[in-house]
C-alpha cells in the first residue's frame, strides 16, 4: 500500500514516504507478471512545443518516430519544464523539486555542480532499487574540476572581453567528481555540453582524451548550417568535430541498451544535445524537412529517438519499458526568423520561447509510453511538470522515496497506482526562469507578476506577424483554456483572482522551503 504524508509548512506538497508493493528486485523478463519496468527518458534540448509534428497541424518538420510514440502512448498538451533554460530544468527533473529552490542560472563552462552532495536524485533511488543506471549525452549540471590557476585566456566575444581556461589551467589526468557517477548513474558517456569546453569525450569521471588545443571561436574549422556556433572558448582535444557528437551519442545509447541483461532492470537517461545550437544536422539529413537546417536537425533528433526505440524492441523489452520523451525548454531565438522564412512555428500556437515565462518558454512536448499500462493514442490536458517525473516513476517502479526526496513532485499517472485515491493531484504550478519574474498556473488561469513574460526580445516583424500588442498593466492574467496565445489580459477585471494567484506565488516561495548549500 502507498501511504502519503503531507509535509509542512509547504503548501499542498505531498510525497511518497513508505515502501510500496515489495522491495525485492524482480527480473525484467518478458512475460514475467509483477516485474518492475525498465525506464528510458529521452530529453531533447531547445525543442519547442510546435516542433512535434503530431501537435502542430502546420508543421514543416516530419517527426515520424515521435508521432508513433505518441500514438502508442499518452501525449500531454499541458506539460512544463521547471525553467525556460537548460541546467535548472535538468536539475528539477532529476531531483523532483523546483530549480529556484537552489538557483536560477545555468552552470557555466567549468562551473561547479548544480547538485549538493546531500541531494536525493531519481537515479540514486532507482540504483538502490536494483536498477542498472546510465546517463549518455548532455550533462550540463557541473563537475568539480581541479584547476592549477585561474583562467589565463582572454578573448572578445559578443562585444565584451571574457576570461577562459587554457589547457594548462586545468588538471586533466585525474578523476573529476560531482558529475553523473556521483548522482546515481553507474555509467556516463558524453561531451558534457556541446557548446561549452572542454571539447572532449568523458566516460564515467575521466576524459578520454587530453585537451591540448584551444577552440578558436572565430574559426571553428567547420560551418554551421543555420545560426551561430554559440561555442564558448576553452580547451579541446585535437581534431574535435562537433558533427560527430549526436551520431556518437546515439550509437552509445543503442550499445548500452544492447548490453543490458534480463536479470536486472535498467534506467537510461538520454539527454540529447539537439536541436540546440549549433544547428548541425549530418549531411544525410539535409533537406529532410521544409524548415531549413533546424528542421533537418529536428528530423535527425527524431531519427535518434527511433534508433533507441528500435534497440528496445530488438531486445524484446518493449512491453516492459517506460519511455518518456520531453524537452528542457522552448525553442531558441532563431525560431523567430524560422517562422517568418519557412512558416514553421517552433513554439506552435504559444507565445514566447526559450528564457520566457510566456507559455512558449516552458510548455514542452511530453510523451509517455508503457504498453498495456498507459492507454495508447490518448491525449491529456492535465497540468504536468517534469518535476513530477520522479514521484511518478518511483510509484510505477515500486521504489521507495526516502524522507526529503522529491518534495515538489506529484504522481501524474495516479490511475496506474495501486491506490489512486491516496494520491493528490497537482492543483497549481509555479513558472519561473529569471529571479525577477514569476508566474503561477491554477486551473485555466495563468498569472504573471509583471507586465510581460518576455526575456528574449521579440522582433517587431514577428510581433506584427502574430498581431501581438504590449500590455500596460502591472501584472497579467490569462484564461489559457480560451486564450492559449495569451492575448486577452484579465488583470484589471479580476482583482480578487490576481490577489489569490499572487498569494500562491508567495506561499510557494516563502511559505515552503529553500534548499541551502551544504
Amino acid at each position: 500500500m502507498i501511504v502519503l504524508t503531507k509535509i509542512f509548512p509547504i503548501a499542498s506538497i505531498w510525497r511518497v514516504v513508505v515502501p510500496v508493493l515489495f522491495v525485492a528486485t524482480v527480473a525484467c523478463q518478458p512475460g514475467n507478471e509483477g516485474m518492475v519496468p525498465n525506464v528510458v527518458i529521452i530529453y531533447a534540448d531547445d525543442m519547442g512545443y510546435g516542433d512535434l509534428a503530431v501537435q502542430n497541424p502546420d508543421s514543416k518538420i516530419p517527426t515520424p518516430h515521435l508521432d508513433q510514440l505518441a500514438s502508442e502512448g499518452m501525449r500531454f498538451t499541458n506539460a512544463h519544464s521547471s525553467s525556460g533554460i537548460c541546467s535548472p530544468s535538468r536539475y528539477a527533473l532529476l531531483a523532483g523539486t523546483y530549480h529556484w529552490r537552489r538557483q536560477h542560472g545555468i552552470v557555466g563552462a567549468f562551473g561547479p555542480p548544480f547538485f549538493n552532495d546531500g541531494d536525493i536524485t531519481l537515479p540514486q533511488v532507482l540504483q538502490e532499487r536494483g536498477y542498472a543506471t546510465a546517463c549518455i549525452g548532455k550533462w550540463h549540471l557541473g563537475w568539480n574540476w581541479t584547476f592549477t590557476n585561474p583562467p589565463s585566456g582572454k578573448v572578445t566575444q559578443w562585444g565584451r572581453e571574457v576570461s577562459f581556461y587554457l589547457p594548462g589551467d586545468v588538471k586533466w589526468d585525474q578523476a573529476v567528481s560531482g558529475g553523473p557517477t556521483d548522482r546515481g548513474f553507474a555509467y556516463y558517456f558524453g561531451d558534457g555540453t556541446i557548446n561549452f569546453p572542454p571539447y572532449a569525450w568523458m566516460e564515467n569521471d575521466r576524459l578520454l582524451g587530453m585537451p591540448t588545443e584551444v577552440m578558436d571561436i572565430q574559426d571553428i574549422g567547420y560551418e554551421t548550417k543555420e545560426g551561430n556556433w554559440e561555442f564558448r572558448p576553452g580547451p579541446k582535444v585535437p581534431g574535435w568535430n562537433p558533427y560527430e557528437v549526436l551520431p556518437t551519442l546515439a550509437k552509445k545509447a543503442v550499445e548500452w541498451i544492447g548490453s543490458q541483461t534480463v536479470d536486472k532492470p535498467f534506467f537510461l537517461y538520454f539527454p540529447l544535445p539537439s536541436p540546440h545550437a549549433p544547428i548541425i544536422p549530418n549531411d544525410e539529413f539535409d533537406g529532410t524537412s521544409q524548415a531549413g537546417a533546424y528542421g533537418d536537425f529536428v528530423y535527425q533528433t527524431d531519427w535518434v529517438v527511433g534508433q533507441v526505440l528500435q534497440a528496445i524492441r530488438e531486445k524484446g523489452w518493449e512491453e516492459n519499458t517506460i519511455v518518456i520523451f520531453t524537452s528542457d525548454n522552448g525553442p531558441e531565438r532563431y525560431a523567430f526568423d524560422r517562422a517568418e522564412k519557412y512558416e514553421h512555428f517552433s513554439m506552435g500556437p504559444l507565445r514566447g520561447l526559450k528564457r520566457d515565462i510566456w507559455e512558449g518558454g516552458h510548455r514542452v512536448p511530453f510523451l509517455i509510453k508503457w504498453p498495456g499500462k498507459v492507454p495508447a493514442g490518448t491525449i491529456s490536458d492535465k497540468l504536468v511538470s517534469q518535476i513530477d517525473i520522479m514521484a511518478t516513476l518511483a510509484d510505477l517502479t515500486q521504489t521507495v522515496l526516502p524522507e526529503g526526496a522529491a518534495p515538489d513532485s506529484y504522481h501524474f499517472l495516479p490511475e496506474l497506482s495501486v491506490d489512486p485515491q491516496r494520491l493528490p493531484q497537482r492543483e497549481w504550478l509555479i513558472h519561473n526562469t529569471m529571479a525577477n519574474r514569476w508566474a503561477v498556473r491554477k486551473g485555466d488561469w495563468l498569472y504573471i507578476n509583471d507586465s510581460t513574460g518576455q526575456h528574449s526580445a521579440m522582433p517587431e516583424s514577428f510581433s506584427d506577424l502574430r498581431g501581438y500588442v504590449p500590455f500596460a498593466t502591472a501584472g497579467l492574467l490569462f484564461n489559457l483554456s480560451a486564450d492559449p496565445e495569451q492575448r486577452v489580459n484579465h488583470y484589471e477585471q479580476r482583482p480578487e483572482l490576481v490577489e489569490s494567484m499572487d498569494r500562491l506565488i508567495l506561499e510557494g516561495k516563502a511559505g515552503g522551503y529553500l534548499i541551502k548549500d551544504d
